[in-house]
């Protein structure tokens, strides 16, 4: 895992006396992100887990293969 950041304050955007937008660092965005894509894989593989594994000989899949080199 990467290090910690150092974390800057977040500026927050008033619009009508309510918050409506946060500026942070581009950093902290970023890794915000990496951590999203990393739920959305692990809930992803949660569900790849619950479906039975099925298996097909080499046959039938060879039949089935196009390679689009």
């Amino acid at each position: 895992m990467k290090n910690k950041l150092k974390k800057e304050p977040l500026e927050i955007i008033f619009r009508e006396g309510k918050p409506r937008a946060v500026i942070l660092d581009i950093d902290e965005y970023r890794e915000m992100l990496e951590r999203i894509e990393d739920l959305e894989d692990l809930k992803e593989l949660e569900e790849m887990r619950k479906k039975p594994l099925e298996f097909r000989s080499l046959n039938d899949f060879l039949e089935e293969y196009s390679p689009s080199v």
